[in-house]
């Protein structure tokens, strides 16, 4: 089967325990969204492939007003899984509209570009406070999901930090 980032994040989730597409996209958006976003268009294409695929079977489950398919990962699943995790070659890429867009800001007035950075010290400065959140004192997390929450976390402080020294930066330039 051909994957993607996509294939691992949902397969993963699954591999963790039963969830359905609806669970599965909640914590996405709780946890992971800060370095791996998936939309429903995302989620629910990727479930249909893993199950055809073998790698998770999935079983109609009344919840609430409504049914939803709960999904296990399959014995096939979890060697696809642990073959993945056991691989060390990882392509980093980021793709960032807010850093696109400081990019070009020398085709606008100076101050809209300082005002987009001012935004994105803002962004950070949210998002840190929504990490910072989601510690909710019910004792420790696993040890490498914790490894990469305290990553969000330094993130979020270093972005900050970057924003204010090139404010700084080029506040300190204009007036020379």
């Amino acid at each position: 089967m051909e994957t993607t980032a996509a294939t691992w994040a949902v397969l993963g989730l699954i591999g963790l325990k039963p969830r359905s597409g609806y669970d599965i996209k909640r914590i996405v958006d709780n946890s992971i969204r800060h370095f791996w976003a998936a939309s429903p268009g995302q989620i629910y294409p990727e479930l249909k492939r893993l199950e055809r695929a073998g790698w998770i079977e999935g079983d109609d489950v009344p919840r609430g007003g409504r049914p939803r398919r709960v999904y296990r990962i399959t014995t096939a699943g979890s060697a696809a899984l642990q073959g993945w995790l056991a691989g060390y070659e990882t392509r980093v890429e980021l793709r960032d509209e807010s850093l696109l867009r400081i990019f070009f800001s020398d085709a606008a007035p100076r101050e809209q570009g300082l005002g987009l950075i001012a935004a994105r010290r803002e962004g950070y400065r949210q998002m840190l406070t929504h990490l910072e959140s989601l510690d909710d004192g019910t004792g420790p997390d696993p040890p490498f999901v914790d490894v990469v929450y305290r990553w969000g976390l330094d993130y979020c402080r270093w972005g900050i930090e970057w924003c204010d020294a090139q404010l700084e930066r080029l506040q300190r330039e204009e007036a020379a």
